[in-house]
């Protein structure tokens, strides 16, 4: 899954927050520091949401939008109240939640800051059930309470700092040491080479973090987060992944996350509470058993001492 990470930069008068605020994941507890607050975050958020909106085309299909919806409020009602009673009530005005289903093939799904959430149709052959839709949404739901999306913007707004600041240094530093431009340029190239590795290393501890939140919210909600085992099976089997390295990927390995959940399940079985499904037919109650049993005996002594007083006539 993607968190739509291809945000507006802001402008630089928000640049001035250097220093930026702490924010503590639930549950996972990792503090992070962010360089942009939350009205920021969402009123960029918000604007990109509605944009790609205007040109998706929802699914015609009633009953699969209809489960998206529903499994989606279950989800984000229990993750409210977990927020609620944990000390992160303040954070639940930031949460304006959507379930969307769009008309898409793609075996995916994204979430924007604040809780809008798109599901594509092609993910559902994948998840089979509401357990399995689920699995996703509860990975979605932890992208936006973990904040990941502020936390790869004020990755990258620390990256412009140190690129801005290393271009005027290594300006200076090639005219006092009579470097060429080529071999600037070089320099400036390899610097930018590993800004992107250390995005692609950032962003697959962010999505591991999400598959950790996600199946404790599932299990809030009353879905079994074992669940998410057979659906990320299936997910590898679809992608066809075969203990590929996830070197150059954004996102962890299919074995890799399943090994993690696998590891994750007896910590996340501890948050699950399966519903109370209540028996289709009650069994009727010991007094009525009881009566039923003297009426069937009153009217077997009565037929007896029938046939006794006959025989006697005869």
């Amino acid at each position: 899954m993607k968190t739509i990470r291809k945000l507006l930069i802001l402008p630089l008068v928000l640049l001035v927050t250097a220093c930026g605020t702490t924010n503590t994941v639930p549950i996972t507890g990792r503090k992070t520091n962010l360089l942009v607050n939350d009205a920021q975050i969402l009123s960029l958020s918000t604007q990109q949401y509605q944009d790609y909106m205007k040109g998706a085309k929802l699914s015609s299909d009633k009953t699969n939008t209809e489960m998206v919806k529903r499994v989606g409020q279950r989800l984000s009602t229990a993750v409210e109240t977990y927020l609620k009673n944990n000390g992160y009530a303040s954070e639940l005005q930031n949460f304006q939640w959507e379930f969307n289903l769009v008309a898409d093939n793609q075996a995916n799904a994204f979430c924007m800051p604040g809780g809008k959430i798109v599901v594509f149709e092609g993910i559902l052959p994948l998840t089979k059930d509401e357990t399995g839709l689920a699995i996703v949404l509860g990975h979605e739901i932890a992208h936006a309470v973990a904040k990941h999306s502020a936390e790869q913007l004020s990755k990258q707004m620390r990256q412009q700092y140190a690129a801005q600041i290393g271009g005027t240094v290594l300006s200076q530093v090639a005219k006092s040491k009579g470097l060429g431009s080529g071999t600037v340029s070089l320099i400036d190239m390899a610097g930018k080479i590993g800004f992107k590795f250390a995005n692609l290393k950032y962003s697959r501890d962010n999505e591991s973090e999400a598959d950790h939140l996600g199946v404790i919210f599932a299990a809030m909600a009353g879905y079994d987060p074992q669940q998410a085992i057979p659906f990320w099976q299936r997910m590898a089997q679809q992608s066809g992944s075969s203990g590929k390295s996830d070197l150059f990927s954004d996102h962890p390995s299919n074995e890799k996350r399943i090994a993690a959940l696998q590891q994750l399940m007896p910590e996340a079985l501890k948050y699950y509470n399966p519903p109370i499904v209540a028996p289709a037919q009650k069994s009727a109650p010991a007094t009525a058993k009881k009566a039923v049993v003297t009426q069937k005996t009153t009217r077997k002594k009565k037929t007896t001492v029938a046939r006794k007083t006959t025989a006697r006539k005869k």
